[in-house]
């Protein structure tokens, strides 16, 4: 049996639906009990001293608590996975008007290989986790993104990868900061600002991954019986399994890349120019997701990664919403500041855009019939215009019915419409 080295009253409650981070940290069961003497064992340290010569039973309470306490630190609750998207949904909500802006870009990615990070984290395991407090879930903090990039532009800037892709080191410092050398205090801040990534894990578990040092004698410089007394590496190095936890393949990662875009330009101000710092920025991740990973252990292949297309269409389909949402509301902000005669013609502009827009599209269809539906259309904006008692949009309509009553567009068919039409041009020039 093994029991969470927590006060007795909160052994009474169900600590199941903790968070991850709580189960697998601060409720984490992992004491053992001597079923001789009811004696509380911690297990990565007092059954490695009692489970020599004739008390070697004790030996299981350390496996059967590693294995019990990792499977059940591993399950994400209801609870979990509801917070989970909630605080991908506020990133989303807080990306998408600062990427309309110009400010911000967003890059979904999702993991082909399992990924961990935090491992150097002191856990009982000997292998900690990163978790977000006070959420209890995995992330991937900004600090390691901001670091992983560098490195891949570094890469790119060195040439060895073939195109640098824009890359040099002035963007890097510019980007990223840097730091004087031989211990001066003059630094600079980059532009760059990286936000956790909280994962979105496919199914409602994280994994468990074993690494399987077999010279640990040798790494660690001792003697010991098992390694035969010799601290040089040999064949038959004692085996020590090591479990440390995962984030499962599949699992979704959105990186949000935020740039202060004012300081910037004045640091350098092409950079700043026509998003070039996101083509940049864009150019780094994807060399980051195919050859350098995220997280821990990349070395050897975790934390590999590639673009979500599904994701990335779904991404812009709510850019170019928020984009059309700022639109309207600047809109309507500038409208309640301009004079009636300014609303007029503001309110005009739309009505002269869609038919402006009717002429472009039957010129292009190389076919035009003045009968046809498109003199409806004019007929219809005719009427409109004539009601608008603003001068500037009565001429602009006036100077878009005549360039679609010429011999080229071709006059109305009866002499009644052309003659009406004529008389309508005069009206809003203020001639009849």
């Amino acid at each position: 049996m093994a029991i969470a080295a927590v006060p007795h009253y909160l052994l009474k409650q169900d600590l199941s639906q903790a968070s991850p981070g709580l189960r697998f940290g601060m409720y984490l069961p992992f004491w053992g009990v001597d079923n001789r003497t009811g004696e509380h064992l911690w297990t990565t340290h007092d059954v490695n001293e009692r489970s020599a010569g004739p008390q070697r039973e004790l030996r299981a309470f350390k496996d059967e608590n590693k294995a019990a306490a990792l499977k059940q630190a591993l399950r994400l609750n209801a609870a979990d996975v509801d917070l989970m998207r909630a605080l991908a949904q506020r990133q989303a909500a807080l990306a998408a008007p600062m990427a309309a802006q110009g400010r911000l870009l967003a890059l979904d990615a999702r993991a082909v290989a399992p990924f961990t990070t935090g491992l150097g984290n002191e856990h009982p395991l000997e292998n900690g986790f990163a978790f977000l407090n006070p959420y209890g879930l995995p992330y991937l903090a900004g600090s390691g993104v901001k670091g992983m990039l560098r490195q891949a532009a570094r890469e790119l800037a060195s040439g060895d990868w073939g195109d640098t892709q824009g890359w040099d080191s002035r963007a890097i410092d510019t980007l990223f900061g840097w730091e004087s050398a031989n211990g001066e205090t003059e630094h600079q801040r980059g532009a760059l600002i990286c936000w956790d990534v909280i994962p979105q894990i496919t199914g409602d578990a994280l994994q468990v991954e074993v690494m399987t040092p077999h010279q640990s004698h040798y790494y660690q410089d001792r003697r010991d019986a098992r390694s035969g007394d010799s601290s040089s590496p040999h064949e038959s190095g004692q085996p020590n399994p090591i479990n440390f936890l995962t984030v499962p393949p599949g699992t979704g990662f959105a990186f949000h890349l935020q740039c202060d875009v004012p300081f910037l330009a004045a640091q350098h101000a092409e950079l700043a120019q026509n998003g070039r710092w996101q083509a940049l920025l864009q150019a780094a991740l994807r060399h980051a997701f195919a050859w350098l990973g995220f997280g821990a252990k990349t070395a050897v292949g975790y934390g590999a990664m590639e673009e979500d297309q599904q994701a990335a269409r779904a991404r812009q389909q709510a850019l170019e919403s928020a984009q059309a949402r700022a639109a309207a509301e600047d809109r309507v902000r500038r409208m309640a500041a301009m004079s009636p005669e300014d609303q007029a013609f503001e309110a005009a502009k739309v009505e002269l855009a869609q038919f402006s827009q009717a002429l472009d599209t039957a010129k292009k269809a190389g076919a035009f019939n003045p009968s046809g539906p498109f003199n409806q259309i004019r007929l219809a904006f005719m009427a409109t215009a004539l009601a608008w008692t603003e001068p500037r949009s009565r001429q602009a309509a006036a100077e878009l019915l005549a360039s679609s009553a010429t011999k080229d567009w071709g006059r109305p068919s009866k002499k009644e419409r052309w003659q009406e039409l004529q008389q309508a041009i005069a009206q809003l020039r203020g001639q009849a």
